[in-house]
């Protein structure tokens, strides 16, 4: 897991995460400008879910979530003081850190996607099987198609209201792509 995901793509995360949530401890601000302040640390950063499984790890959670406030995980020790865990990331900038972010639509948050690595640690008896992800992905898919389908069927309705020949003969050709997309 060693640098999958860039630091610059980590500095921008966490840059656009600062400006747009509010967070309910105001320690937790300052340890994330720390971390894009030291390129060394953020480095051995890595944005994953259920950071607790983890054997050294933050979770942080913005105002709008339903997550705790702050927790800190090092071995079988939780701590709720982020100085702590702040001197933790002063004194062993080598070792890895696993962050989890609790924030309004983080599931659907292409942001958060862009830095979110899977967590090594979660245990297996708990993680999603790749078949399942395969139903899961899938499913996206057809909900996509079916939805894009449903769209250009009202549009191409409208055109027709409307009298728009050129119109209705562009959308009834990208329907027809649709179509085959589903069909295969």
């Amino acid at each position: 897991m060693e640098a999958m995901i860039p630091v610059a793509a980590k500095k921008d995360f966490i840059r656009w995460f600062l400006k747009r949530y509010r967070l309910k401890r105001r320690e937790c601000v300052w340890i994330l400008n720390y971390l894009l302040s030291h390129e060394k640390i953020l480095e051995n950063v890595h944005f994953t879910e259920d950071a607790h499984f983890c054997p050294r790890a933050m979770v942080i959670s913005a105002i709008e979530s339903n997550g705790v406030p702050f927790r800190f995980y090092k071995g079988s020790l939780m701590t709720t003081d982020a100085e702590k865990s702040f001197h933790d990331l002063r004194l062993h900038p080598d070792e890895k850190m696993f962050i989890q972010l609790n924030f309004q639509k983080s599931n659907s948050s292409p942001h958060y996607a862009s830095v979110l690595e899977e967590n090594p640690y979660f245990p297996e008896d708990q993680q999603v099987s790749e078949r399942d992800r395969k139903l899961a992905r899938q499913l996206l898919h057809e909900s996509a198609v079916t939805a894009s389908k449903e769209t250009l069927m009202k549009q191409v309705d409208a055109a027709l209201d409307a009298n728009d020949e050129e119109r209705f003969l562009a959308l009834s050709g990208m329907l027809n792509e649709l179509n085959d997309m589903k069909e295969h």
